[in-house]
């Protein structure tokens, strides 16, 4: 059996501030704008309860995430390409692609879609699944399971550089600052008192939200593109600019300004690093923030225009077809049947 290394988030030692300049420091406000910009929305969570075995399915859902905390037990984590992680009590997972995947006590099991077993309703967006047999003293396994559109706002091309498995060994001294939270996520999994299903929905939140963080300030130094610039102060301070003010209609120049260089340099430092030049990495920015207006907001399409700064109805959704492939009024109509 071939494991993956876990994903372990790592707190750095301290260090005094004025020892050693930090060369993150200069995009800790561009962080603040993509954690603040993070909606898990439509989020479903359930708490499962298990016997000495058991095997649950997943499917691939895209523009989705998973989330796990393990209470009690251990269970083995196993992506459709077969790679495996182990997983034991205290571990907390997010998975924000939405891979297929299977949760199982042991590899040679048989495995039921989750959506099939019965659930019953402890209180709103939370549901419990509980397939231990009443013989059985001590479940085999408790978790708490959650599945929820992710979005990061303007930072959505954050996303697509994450790994599929984001691991925490809260267990350990690795990330400190999460002990305490999923300390008590499994005080009140374990405990059943009133309204322990509220809270755990929303400790759940702020640990996926965390997950992300330490991914972004510890895990990803090598990575290339968003996260490089990120760290370059060449970069960081133009795509804050754009990020803040995204239907500002930018210049090159502009942001050049914004990072202290000349507009050369800027936009081939942007186009190395990033992979698009800048005024076009603008345009789908303002485009994504479009969809969401049309799609999650339900904004007339000539609202969403004017917003943006186009001067017609008609040039937005020229603009908006050749960033998306689809035109503005297709978000829509898939708005009005999702509703």
């Amino acid at each position: 059996m071939t494991l993956n290394p876990d994903f372990l988030i790592e707190t750095p030692n301290a260090v005094t501030p004025m020892a050693t300049p930090d060369p993150f420091a200069l995009s800790s406000d561009l962080i603040s704008e993509m954690l603040t910009g993070m909606r898990l929305r439509g989020v479903r969570y359930r708490r499962i309860q298990t016997g000495p075995s058991f095997g649950f399915s997943f499917e691939d859902r895209p523009g989705h995430a998973h989330f796990y905390f393990l209470a009690v037990g251990d269970a083995l984590l196993r992506m459709k390409d077969g790679t495996l992680h182990e997983l034991s009590a205290g571990n907390a997972v997010l998975m924000p692609h939405g891979t297929a995947h299977q949760l199982l006590s042991g590899l040679d099991l048989a495995v039921q879609d989750i959506s099939s077993f019965e659930v019953a309703s402890l209180g709103d967006a939370v549901c419990a699944i509980d397939i231990c047999p009443s013989q059985q003293d001590i479940p085999g396994a408790i978790l708490f399971h959650g599945c929820m559109a992710f979005d990061l706002g303007g930072m959505q091309g954050l996303s697509r550089l994450m790994p599929d498995v984001m691991m925490v060994d809260a267990a350990g001294q690795r990330y400190p600052d999460l002990v305490p939270i999923l300390t008590a996520m499994k005080r009140e999994i374990c405990s059943g008192r009133v309204g322990f299903a509220g809270v755990l929905a929303r400790l759940a939140d702020v640990v996926a939200t965390m997950i992300v963080r330490g991914w972004v300030e510890c895990g990803c130094d090598n990575a290339a593109g968003m996260v490089a610039a990120l760290r370059d102060p060449r970069l960081a301070m133009g795509i804050l600019a754009l990020h803040r003010e995204p239907t500002h209609n930018w210049s090159v120049g502009e942001l050049a300004a914004k990072c202290h260089i000349s507009r050369s340099v800027f936009a081939e430092r942007f186009q190395a690093t990033i992979g698009t030049p800048p005024l076009r990495y603008a345009t789908e920015l303002r485009m994504q923030l479009a969809s969401q207006w049309l799609t999650q907001d339900g904004l007339h399409i000539e609202e969403v225009a004017l917003r943006l700064g186009y001067t017609s109805q008609a040039a937005f959704s020229r603009a908006y077809k050749r960033v998306t492939g689809q035109p503005p009024g297709a978000s829509r109509r898939k708005r009005r049947l999702a509703s």
